[in-house]
C-alpha cells in the first residue's frame, strides 16, 4: 500500500502542503475529509469518543491510532498507553506529537507468546478501537479472528471499547411507491461490508475492505467468541459505543 492516509497525516503535522483526503465507497460517492479533523482535541471529539476515553482504565492499547489524538489525551491524563497502527507515517506523526509508546504494528501479527511479543507480555486493561473501530475487521468472516486476538491481549478484568454504525439507513428505498421502512440491501453478504478507496494529492490507494457493524451483529460475534457485550451509548446517527469484556 502507498500509505496515503498516513502521508496526509504526516503532511499536516509537518506543514508539508497538506490537502484534504478524498474517500469513496462502493455505495457512496467521493467525499472530502479535512486531515485536520484527525488532530482534534478532546472537546472537539464526538461524544462517543469522549465517553470511551472517560471509561478508559489501567494500561491502555489504542489500535488503529491514526494521528494519535486519543492516545495523547490519555497520556496527558497520566495513563500508560501504547498506540499502534499499520501506517508508518501515522506512527512517525505520533512520535513527533510526543507519544511515548507508538509503534507500527498489525494487531493480527502480534504473537500471543509473551517471550516473542512485548504487547502479549504486557496485557491491557483497556483496548480502544475508535472512529468505526470495527472497520479494521474488514469483513464479517474475519471478525472472529480479530476478536480472538484482542481477547488474548486483555487482562482478566479488562475491556474492549469500540464504536461503529448501523448503516442500514444507506439502503433506504426512497421510491414513494414503496412503503416506508423498506430497504434494498445486497443479496449477497452483510450490508455493512464496504470497500473503501482513498485518494490524496492525485494518487489513489489500493481499494480495501472496511466493516460497519450493527450492534446486534457485534453482540452475536462477541458472544460467539466468549465475550460479554454491552451497549454503552448511542449517537444521533445510527452510531454506538460498545464495551466487550471477558
Amino acid at each position: 500500500m502507498k500509505d496515503l492516509f498516513g502521508q496526509a497525516i504526516l503532511d499536516f503535522q509537518t506543514n508539508n502542503s497538506p490537502e484534504d483526503l478524498v474517500t469513496e465507497t462502493n455505495i457512496s460517492e467521493a467525499d472530502e475529509m479535512s486531515v485536520g479533523y484527525l488532530f482534534r482535541n478532546f472537546n472537539e471529539m464526538p461524544k462517543l469518543e469522549r465517553k470511551a476515553l472517560q471509561l478508559a482504565k489501567g494500561k491502555v492499547l489504542d489500535v488503529g491510532c491514526g494521528a494519535g489524538s486519543h492516545a495523547l489525551y490519555l497520556q496527558e491524563k497520566g495513563f500508560d498507553v501504547t498506540a499502534i497502527d499499520i501506517s508508518a507515517n501515522a506512527i512517525k506523526t505520533c512520535d513527533l506529537r510526543g507519544l511515548k509508546k507508538a509503534r507500527v504494528q498489525n494487531i493480527l501479527e502480534v504473537s500471543t507468546d509473551p517471550s516473542e511479543s512485548e504487547l502479549a507480555k504486557q496485557k491491557f486493561d483497556t483496548i480502544l478501537l475508535l472512529m468505526n473501530g470495527t472497520g479494521i475487521f474488514g469483513t464479517l468472516a474475519e471478525t472472529s479472528k480479530y476478536i480472538q486476538k484482542l481477547k488474548s491481549l486483555l487482562n482478566p478484568n479488562g475491556q474492549i471499547l469500540l464504536d461503529s454504525s448501523d448503516i442500514i439507513y444507506m439502503f433506504d428505498k426512497t421510491d414513494p411507491e414503496v412503503s416506508r421502512g423498506s430497504y434494498l440491501i445486497p443479496a449477497d453478504g452483510y450490508y455493512g461490508e464496504l470497500t473503501f478507496t482513498i485518494s490524496y494529492k492525485n494518487e489513489t490507494e489500493e481499494t480495501f475492505p472496511w466493516l460497519y457493524m450493527d450492534y446486534n451483529t457485534l453482540q452475536n460475534a462477541a458472544h460467539a467468541n466468549g465475550l460479554q457485550c454491552e451497549l454503552v451509548q448511542e449517537g444521533k446517527h445510527f452510531d454506538y459505543l460498545a464495551k466487550l469484556t471477558l
